[in-house]
């Protein structure tokens, strides 16, 4: 296929001539049969001359789409060509050959080296060597402080792993857990403690299941009077219905002071 579009493009300039040529005849045989169209009176023959200046229409109309194909491979693919060429010739260029790979081997063995082989002691029991280090148990950022337990937090439709249960908060935390059930539909996060006058106050929602533990909200404390509250997570399916809950013990408090160095 690359050859033949060389040699297109090769005598693209004799393919014009011939492409002009064709053209012309097909023109003037249009012109002489319309001429015989015009001065015949019989039927038979003024259909014979329709046919024939039709066929010379079609001949133009074929030639002319010949030469657009020879246009379009001289200006577009034969460019792309020569540019797959070009890239070739640089890669065959720059590719390197691999050599021989030979590892070196030891001139002598290692008994006329005067070195006596030892064979390592293999240990028969490795069992009692080995002791298996349990994993790290996942910690809420912060101070926990002794609280009553928490409640509801038993599912894992609704489960909160920050806060956790008695941490002290005195900056904005964030709320990672889990929220999901059947027929999700959204779920509530609330507070109750001495700001909300004994009222659970709604300080933000999530519209979207989380089956695995991840952020999904964040606690801001400002605004909020010192004290115990209570931090809860609420599901609900789409008929409103709470499916799940978990009910944690939180303690807001200023921000810790910090130690000024001495001078």
């Amino acid at each position: 296929m690359t050859a033949v579009i060389a040699l297109i493009d090769q005598i693209a300039i004799g393919i014009y001539f011939l492409i002009l040529a064709g053209i012309l005849f097909a023109l003037r045989r249009f012109l002489l049969h319309g001429e015989e169209y015009r001065s015949s009176y019989f039927e038979l023959e003024r259909d014979l001359a329709r046919y024939r200046r039709l066929n010379a229409i079609t001949l133009i109309v074929l030639l002319i789409e010949l030469a657009i194909i020879v246009f379009g491979i001289q200006q577009v693919i034969v460019p792309e060509l020569l540019d797959d060429r070009r890239i070739e010739a640089l890669l065959a260029e720059t590719r390197a050959e691999d050599g021989v790979f030979e590892t070196p081997t030891p001139a002598a063995p290692a008994e006329s080296l005067g070195i006596d082989p030892v064979a390592l002691p293999r240990s028969v029991d490795t069992s009692n060597q080995l002791r298996a280090t349990p994993l790290p148990t996942p910690t809420p950022v912060g101070t926990i402080i002794p609280a009553d337990p928490p409640v509801g937090c038993e599912s894992p439709e609704a489960q909160l792993r920050i806060p956790g249960n008695g941490m002290r908060v005195f900056q904005p935390v964030p709320v990672v857990g889990t929220v999901f059930t059947d027929q999700f539909s959204y779920a509530s996060i609330e507070i109750n403690g001495p700001s909300t006058r004994g009222n659970y106050q709604l300080i933000g929602d999530q519209p979207t299941e989380i089956r695995e533990p991840e952020e999904f909200s964040l606690f801001v404390p400002a605004g909020y009077e010192s004290g115990e509250y209570q931090f809860r997570l609420m599901v609900y399916d789409i008929t409103n219905t709470l499916k799940a809950s978990c009910l944690v013990h939180i303690y807001i408090s200023e921000p810790l002071p910090t130690l000024t160095p001495s001078r």
